[in-house]
């Protein structure tokens, strides 16, 4: 999410998630191009802190200007999901990032100044800090704030875009879906002033329906513009249409819906409840369709999406694989998120030492959306480690607590369930020399629009 309108409508959130358009990749390039460390001063929300000046309370050490407010959210929502109460001055800062008219940047260095015109306002960050205080509580006030700001910009579609008044896209309608159901707004009930499209409207508008090539039927693309199947944007919006946001509650009993693709007959969506309907039926159904989308993608490359950033293309993309795996869990369907759950078990470890926070904010959400145990996820406290990339926690619940050795002495090491090999940590280091860390595999990794 960035201040360019060229590319506030083609990156993360993680803006990253956040977070989460082009905008990685095209900060990503840029960096490259000019050979430096620093990402276009366009994506920069106030002057870039040195390691030693990062605020305290701050999750993480990378440089927060473009997923401070992101991965301080996913971290501290994680913890809050598992038993972990976090320390107040973690949550005090993301309290304090909040422009006065409710909305949120990537990172305000100087929370003092006020946001002016040239602040970048971000609906990803925005709609994470909302998920992620409301699930804390106490903090009524700067969520309605934030929820009323992020209806103030929806768009005519119904949909929204990283960047108020840039074209929707699905992966921030979705995240912003998840932010209202997290408050107890009910999406189909948030109409735009103009038009009274629904957010669900918004978001159906990006799926592939029946007029699609045949394997990307059911699919959804991230944005109308070059419309093509987008396996992050599917996995966020088939969460999305549900209702649901960040964090998916385990399914009940051993209940295992199956996988339902879209079929067409004559060139139309077969059956009752078309998905292009925002209805619940049409909006199960799209759902549906998008976890189908996801389980045939993932099965074609050994049970993990593949990266879509520039350079990237040959690798694995954790990220958005831990998101499919929530979007599977989303919809009940039990086996499916198995097979991609045991992926990540065996080879996301590395990854998540490299990216910090929100990477292991994703993997714990993973784990829970699955019912699996964070802190034993292929041999790794899942829990421990996201603690020691902040303060120490307030409390920790009995269940929570860690055991055996402490993640900090891990800190680096990319061999235990790594199994990815030293092209892929060269790769992530690559990133996040350039800037936009955890971006690259967050859910705004959009470098390209289709698989």
């Amino acid at each position: 999410m960035a201040p360019m309108a060229s590319m506030a409508h083609q990156a993360p959130s993680t803006h990253p998630v956040a977070f989460l358009a082009r905008r990685a990749a095209t900060a990503l390039a840029a960096a490259v191009a000019l050979g430096a460390a620093a990402a276009p001063a366009a994506f920069a929300a106030g002057p870039s802190p040195s390691p030693q000046k990062l605020p305290a309370g701050l999750y993480g050490t990378k440089d927060p200007q473009y997923d401070g407010v992101w991965r301080q959210s996913l971290a501290l929502l994680a913890q809050h999901t598992v038993g972990v109460r976090p320390a107040a001055p973690a949550v005090d800062w993301l309290v304090g990032q909040q422009c006065a008219d409710g909305s949120y940047t990537a990172f305000r260095a100087d929370p003092g100044t006020a946001c002016d015109a040239k602040t970048m306002r971000d609906t990803n960050q925005t709609a994470a800090a909302v998920q992620a205080l409301a699930a804390l509580g106490g903090h009524g006030k700067t969520v309605t704030k934030a929820v009323d700001w992020l209806k103030s910009v929806q768009n005519d579609d119904g949909g929204w875009s990283s960047m108020p008044g840039s074209p929707s896209d699905a992966n921030s309608t979705s995240v912003v879906i998840g932010a209202l159901a997290a408050t107890g707004h009910k999406p189909e009930s948030v109409t735009s002033k103009k038009g009274g499209k629904t957010a669900y409207d918004g978001l159906l508008t990006f799926r592939l329906g029946c007029d699609a090539k045949e394997e990307g039927r059911g699919a959804f693309t991230f944005q109308l513009k070059g419309a093509a199947p987008n396996a992050d944007a599917t996995a966020a919006a088939a969460t999305g249409a549900l209702g649901k946001g960040f964090v998916v509650a385990p399914a009940d009993g051993a209940a295992d819906a199956p996988v339902k693709p879209l079929t067409c007959k004559d060139g139309a969506e077969d059956g009752a409840g078309k998905g292009k309907s925002a209805g619940a039926d049409g909006r199960t159904r799209a759902a549906d369709g998008g976890a189908a989308y996801l389980v045939d993608q993932l099965g074609r490359n050994g049970q993990h999406l593949m990266s879509t950033m520039p350079g990237a293309e040959k690798q694995p993309d954790v990220g958005n694989t831990a998101d499919a795996v929530v979007a599977l869990a989303a919809g009940g369907h039990r086996s499916a998120a198995q097979r991609p759950l045991a992926w990540l078990e065996k080879n996301a470890t590395g990854w998540a030492r490299q990216n910090g926070p929100a990477a292991y904010a994703q993997l714990v959400l993973a784990a829970h959306a699955t019912g699996t145990d964070p802190r034993a996820f292929g041999g790794t406290d899942l829990v421990s480690a996201l603690n020691a990339t902040g303060p120490k926690p307030a409390a920790v619940s009995a269940e929570a607590k860690t055991s055996g050795k402490d993640e900090k002495d891990k800190k680096g090491d990319d061999g235990e369930g790594g199994g990815m090999g030293v092209v892929w940590v060269v790769a992530v280091g690559l990133a996040i020399g350039a800037g936009i860390g955890f971006l690259l595999s967050g859910r705004r990794n959009r470098g390209k629009n289709g698989l």
